[in-house]
């Protein structure tokens, strides 16, 4: 089979990379400049993607459409995509629940839609994230190959869209749920001058998030991004008849620190004092 053409929708930290990895196997990687933020131009000229002047274009002369956004933004850059009648393989790639995967499936009804979620930090630095993936089996062969031999692993789940989003918010929740959770003891302990002893309790135990307070600076400065994935995870509990409020407690958490978004000179003691104090 030709390495085909991809498109990226849009190139953020972790776009951008897996952009870059899926250009090992593609003859091009593109992405469309059009009223991206100046952060976005040197980062896609960075990965060394391959800009176009518009969104017509880019789907034009894509045979794969990679889409990795905020979860809000999915189902109108679907639309967005639709409108244009784009019949390649569409990758719907972001933090959204099952029933929006399913519904962005059917707006780009005439193009085969691979329901994705990605586990793991983006593929820089030996990090090697897996890309799981449900939906038609010959498109998802297709991604299969598009990352073969790259720092982006895929698993593909079956044919069901729906699959891959469910597994990835089903993470999303226990693992980003457990980061507010950290915040909260440790500042708590903070309070009463005992988060040190916090801290060395939780170290005897292994893999416990407690003994890494200095995460909780990162949370905050992804709590915009964050929070918006467990709300669609709160979503994805109550239509199983399961309690969202833990997931809709944390997104309002996560919500205290939206004003420090990317922010990569955050103390932890910058972010408790936020999140006592918003």
């Amino acid at each position: 089979m030709d390495q085909p053409t991809v498109g990226i929708l849009h190139p953020g930290s972790m776009g951008a990379a897996v952009a870059t990895c899926a250009a090992t196997n593609a003859t091009a990687v593109l992405w469309c400049e059009s009223g991206r933020s100046t952060a976005s131009v040197e980062r896609a000229a960075r990965f060394g993607l391959t800009p176009v002047a518009t969104l017509a274009e880019l789907l034009d002369r894509s045979d794969i459409v990679i889409s990795l956004c905020p979860p809000a933004a999915a189902e109108d850059l679907a639309r967005d995509v639709a409108g244009h009648r784009f019949a390649g393989v569409y990758v719907e790639a972001n933090a959204i629940n099952p029933e929006r995967a399913k519904r962005i499936a059917a707006l780009l009804d005439g193009a085969p839609v691979v329901d994705g979620g990605v586990v793991g930090s983006p593929p820089i630095g030996g990090k090697t994230p897996t890309l799981y993936l449900s939906g038609p089996a010959v498109a998802c062969e297709r991604i299969e190959a598009l990352f073969a031999g790259t720092a982006v692993r895929t698993a593909v789940l079956g044919t069901e869209v729906g699959k891959a989003s469910a597994l990835k918010l089903s993470y999303a929740s226990f693992q980003k749920t457990s980061r507010v959770l950290v915040a909260l003891a440790v500042g708590m302990a903070r309070e009463h001058g005992v988060d040190q002893e916090l801290i060395e309790i939780a170290s005897r135990r292994t893999d416990s998030y407690l003994s890494e307070p200095q995460y909780v600076a990162k949370a905050a400065a992804r709590a915009w991004r964050w929070g918006p994935e467990l709300e669609e995870a709160a979503d994805t509990l109550a239509a199983a008849g399961l309690p969202p409020e833990m997931l809709r407690a944390a997104a309002s958490t996560l919500a205290r620190w939206n004003d420090v978004k990317d922010d990569s000179e955050l103390t932890l003691t910058d972010a408790l004092d936020r999140l006592a104090q918003p």
